[in-house]
């Protein structure tokens, strides 16, 4: 027996006016907390980053958003300078299907961007995204705009939403799962979104910093 496709109702999600404008809400108040609280880790990182190679800090890559709205989004650099010149190169040795790239062992990564992946800390600058509205603390994963172009209308369901600096993928599968599964997981959330859920998951990815999960 095949397995239900989960459906959304976009417009039954936008009518949903309360629980959006409380959620912006605490996006700005918690975002701007973290971006105040973390600021001496943020700047441990990026002395770290800089000292390693005396490459840039920061790393900027446009993303796909709600309604496909294409933003900057920002991450502490953890790979090697030119890797994204080497990815076309890597591309045979990705290890889930479907229209993401994940490659454990990438011979990309620099010495502190295996740590900073590990602990989710790469993801930190996204408080930046957040308080400019491209994001919101939780939601699905932002994707490449090359990720979209293979998107199905079923998997184009995740961008109905605000996409997220963590998710309900993220806080419990990881790169445990493929892209379907993944979709499957962020459809699953956006049916179930409420306050009380969000700060679940924000619990769990805190709790993820401290002890990681198969995060890379």
């Amino acid at each position: 027996m095949a397995e239900e496709r989960i459906q959304i109702n976009p417009q039954k999600i936008e009518s949903r006016k309360g629980y959006h404008f409380v959620k912006r809400l605490f996006d700005i108040i918690l975002s701007t907390i973290g971006l105040i609280v973390l600021s001496p880790i943020m700047g441990i990182i990026a002395y770290r980053i800089k000292k390693e190679d005396g490459g840039s800090v920061f790393y900027k890559q446009v993303r796909v958003g709600k309604n496909e709205h294409q933003f900057r989004m920002y991450k502490f650099r953890s790979m090697i300078i030119n890797a994204d010149q080497l990815l076309e190169k890597l591309k045979n040795q990705n290890e889930v299907d479907g229209a993401m790239f994940k490659m454990k062992h990438d011979p990309r990564i620099t010495k502190i961007g295996h740590f900073i992946r590990e602990h989710s800390l790469d993801e930190l600058p996204q408080l930046v995204n957040v308080l400019k509205g491209d994001m919101s603390l939780v939601g699905p994963r932002p994707p490449l705009p090359s990720e979209v172009k293979q998107y199905t209308s079923y998997d184009r369901q995740r961008l109905y939403v605000t996409p997220g600096c963590t998710g309900l993928w993220q806080t419990t599968e990881r790169n445990n799962v493929g892209f379907n599964e993944m979709v499957k997981l962020d459809l699953e959330y956006i049916q179930r979104a409420s306050l009380s859920y969000d700060f679940w998951i924000i619990w769990k990815t805190i709790t993820i910093i401290i002890k990681p999960n198969s995060s890379y």
